[in-house]
């Protein structure tokens, strides 16, 4: 989700700071994701984390994440980042705080697993803003929710 801002901040749930927190904080490399997961403000959603959390620049949410999140967006600072966490994602999406969704999209046909756009919830179409094929076929694709009228009557954002 972005806003313009000119700093970025992360905005993780706890599954995907549990997972990020055993790897990163550990490299002896150097590598540049290291140095900038480690040293970016981190915002976690969580139900059963509790203050104060192991990794440097880490943040519990205090109460609802959908409210925490309104309240974030309402005030100057910087632009949220999510890294996977699809289940904040979706919560996130079905309050309308989604501002843009960047997707990794892998040539790679898997039959299962875990969807980020569920059949249940609500429809919202999204637009195009840009692509990027990378030389391994992985295509990076940037949307924006799109200013159009959603089905029941409701304008979109």
């Amino acid at each position: 989700m972005t806003t313009g801002r000119d700093r970025t901040e992360l905005l993780l749930g706890r599954r995907t700071y549990e997972d990020l927190f055993s790897f990163w904080p550990n490299q002896t490399e150097q590598n540049p994701f290291t140095d900038t997961l480690n040293n970016t403000r981190k915002y976690v959603a969580s139900r059963t984390l509790s203050e104060p959390l192991p990794w440097m620049t880490s943040t519990l949410l205090v109460g609802d994440a959908v409210d925490s999140v309104e309240g974030m967006k309402q005030q100057p600072g910087a632009d949220l980042v999510i890294l996977g966490s699809g289940e904040l994602v979706r919560s996130l999406m079905s309050h309308n705080l989604m501002d843009e969704y960047t997707l990794l999209i892998h040539p790679l046909v898997l039959g299962s697993g875990r969807r980020l756009f569920s059949d249940e919830g609500s429809f919202e179409e999204l637009q195009l803003t840009n692509s990027v094929t990378t030389t391994t076929g992985v295509v990076i694709a940037t949307y924006r929710p799109a200013e159009a009228t959603k089905p029941g009557g409701a304008v979109g954002l």
